[in-house]
This record gives C-alpha cells, structure tokens and sequence, in this order.
C-alpha cells in the first residue's frame, strides 16, 4: 500500500499507518482542534495530527499520576525523541509511530521543531507546580503551552509569497496562542482547581476577592468572580484581535483552519462572558451546529477579509 500526499513524493505503508495513528488521536482527543484541521489539505492535515499527537503525549505525561521524577524521566525521553527527529535518526520501521509521521513531516514542511521543546518547558512548570504573580509571568507559561503550538502550526500552513507584513506571522501565531490558553483557562477553571492548579495571575486574584480559589460552583463570600471573568475575557479579545492578523497572510484553507479554530473559541468566551459562573457548574462547550457554522465562516474568507480591510484602514 502506497500514498501520495499533495504535491509530493509517495508515502510507504509504514508511514501511512503511523498517521493513521497520529489522526485517531487527534479526532478522540482534541475535538476543537481536529475540527478546524478537516479544512486543510491531507498533507497538511497529516503533518498537524503529527504534531498534536506528540503534544498529546507530552501533556498526557503532565497531567498524569506519575510522581514528579518520573515524570520529569518520561519528559526528558520525548525530549530525546525530538532529537532523533531533528536529527534524522528516526526510520519509517522505529516502533512509535508518533516519532515516524513527525520525524516525515519534518522533512516535507519547515516545522519549527524547537516550539515542541518549548511545550515540554511549559509542562515542566506544571510539574513543578509553578504559580503565576502578574500576567507577565503567565504569559511566559502560555507562549510555552500554547504560543510555540501555533509557531509550529505555521511551519506547516507557510504563508502566502508577498503578503504585506508577513515577517509577523510567527509573532501573531504566538499571540493567537495566548489567546487560545488564556480562553482554556477561564473556561477550566473549576477543573485546575480541582487538581491544585491554578493559572490566573495572583494580583488578579486579589484585585477582585477571588484569592480563595474555585472550589465549588460557588464563588466565596466577597469574590467578585464576574468581575474577574469579564476582565479576563476583555484580556483574550484583545489577544484575538491582534492575533487574527494572522489570517490575511495564510492560504485560504489554512486561514479557514485557523479560523475555524479561533471561531471556536471565541464562541466559547463570549458563552463565558454572557454567563461567568457556568465555568464553576461544568465544561463549557460548543453544540456541533456552531462548529459547523464557523468551519463555514472560516471557508468563506469573511473573516481574513475583514481583518485585511482593517490593515488597509490602518495604513490607511
């Protein structure tokens, strides 16, 4: 069995299954994201379902049971895995598929291997249980977990030859990334609190009561929790406005990816913002329909157009 991906050379069977692999996790794990990943070509939908799928492992490996050394162990082993990839020392027959459809994208898209090292810093923190003073401090957490994943994304959209202000493109992806985690953080909250994290910054915490943390589905007694919130979503819009100058300088399917993607969560904030305490009852999410609607919206072009005759009137 044999493939060709668009535009290149053939892809033998083993590589084939380890996407098949890499594809599977991505659609049981990660909804939002392989929602907006169906809009892309099968080359770069493949290269992306890589690349979450060792993001997967790498969060999985934060978010487990595991005592912090080994832990720590099982991070520094995908670290060196990362290494065999940059290095070209993974083959199509290596028994861990995730390192076989990354280590083939590597060589068929400029993919930013480093923004992947930068994932693995940023879940370091977690396990070191790391606490977050100002927005400075979390930003830095964010640009790990969140900003590196959208640099790396574009390493495999590219951008389009000529597009004005196309040396920002890495700048915007990092900053819609920030935009995406901040969004996750509001809406989990509850979740965090529930396995002793917390992410907001403290003199945030502070400025509005909320010191105590989120415990229950009921803020304590001086919390202004919807004060919180809505400063917190004003904070992700403007992430998202100065991120989604990202869009003009895509291809129309990879701007309807990330389109799709940003759509998403853009829905859930303002599902966040009309209702602040939803996120302390339970997950707040999208109905298919609305997904299916922003796919659309993102296919269309509206919204890179939009931002596009925006960066004219500023120009302008």
């Amino acid at each position: 069995m044999s493939g060709t991906m668009e535009g290149h050379t053939p892809m033998s069977a083993p590589v084939l299954a380890a996407y098949s692999y890499c594809e599977a996790v991505t659609g049981q794990q990660a909804r939002n994201f392989a929602y907006g990943i169906r809009l892309l070509p099968t080359d770069k939908r493949q290269a992306l379902s890589a690349m979450y799928a060792l993001a997967r492992r790498v969060d999985d490996i934060g978010d487990g049971t595991l005592e912090p050394a080994v832990k720590q162990a099982r991070l520094d082993d995908t670290r060196a895995l990362l290494e065999r990839v940059r290095g070209g020392n993974v083959d199509e027959y290596d028994t861990d598929p995730v390192a076989v459809a990354l280590a083939d994208a590597a060589q068929r898209f400029p993919i930013p291997l480093g923004g992947l090292d930068e994932l693995i810093d940023g879940v370091l923190m977690d396990v070191r249980g790391d606490t977050y003073e100002t927005w400075d401090d979390l930003k830095v957490y964010c640009r790990c977990v969140a900003g590196a994943i959208g640099r790396v994304s574009l390493g495999v959209f590219g951008t389009v030859p000529g597009a004005p202000g196309a040396e920002r493109a890495a700048e915007y992806a990092d900053t819609l990334g920030l935009a995406l985690q901040l969004t996750n953080i509001l809406r989990d909250v509850r979740e965090d609190a529930g396995n002793g994290r917390t992410y907001l910054p403290a003199d945030d915490l502070a400025k509005f009561g909320c010191s105590e943390g989120f415990h229950s589905a009921t803020p304590g007694a001086g919390a202004d929790f919807e004060g919180l919130v809505h400063f917190e979503v004003r904070r992700a819009r403007a992430l998202f406005a100065e991120g989604l100058r990202l869009l003009p300088l895509l291809d129309r399917r990879s701007g309807a990816c990330t389109a799709a993607m940003a759509g998403i969560y853009r829905r859930l904030l303002d599902r966040i913002e009309r209702d602040p305490r939803a996120v302390l009852r339970g997950r707040v999410s999208l109905p298919g329909h609305e997904k299916a609607y922003v796919a659309v919206r993102g296919l269309s072009g509206l919204d890179a157009r939009t931002i596009s005759r925006q960066a004219v009137r500023r120009r302008g």
